[in-house]
């Protein structure tokens, strides 16, 4: 299955990250294929399913304005967020490993099934994301 990973280092404690994870309707502020979420009764939780909106970019095999569902697939808190996109056939994990008080490492995978495709760069263009939302501890 081909898979792809991203690595980074955030200036920021891991409570703080999981905070900001943890709320299903921040997904889309630093997951870059969703443009909202709507979280069902069970929120952040194992089993839990969440209509996801994408952006309004039409690709190859998706129409403009597509929705799909989010399931979440594990939740370890603070230190896993597992879940699969039904839509795009992709299943992703994020865990966080607190580094100082104040530094988190976060590593995120990604792997879709055989014969779908999978954009390499999307791990490293959510941790960008996550990144510059979560620099609570940055030094001015």
């Amino acid at each position: 299955m081909p898979r792809a990973v991203a690595s980074g280092e955030l200036a920021a404690s891991r409570e703080d990250v999981w905070r900001f994870v943890s709320e299903p309707r921040h997904f889309s502020d630093w997951w870059p294929t969703v443009a909202a979420v709507e979280p069902d009764r069970r929120g952040f939780a194992a089993g839990a399913r969440w209509v996801v909106h994408a952006h309004s970019r039409p690709t190859l095999f998706r129409r403009s304005g597509y929705s799909g569902a989010l399931v979440v697939r594990a939740v370890d808190r603070p230190n896993l967020f597992a879940w699969t996109l039904t839509g795009d056939r992709i299943e992703a994990e994020l865990r966080l490993t607190a580094l100082a008080e104040d530094r988190t490492q976060a590593d995120i995978a990604v792997e879709a099934g055989w014969l779908v495709p999978l954009p390499k760069a999307l791990p490293r263009r959510a941790l960008i994301r996550l990144h510059a939302l979560c620099q609570t501890a940055a030094e001015v």
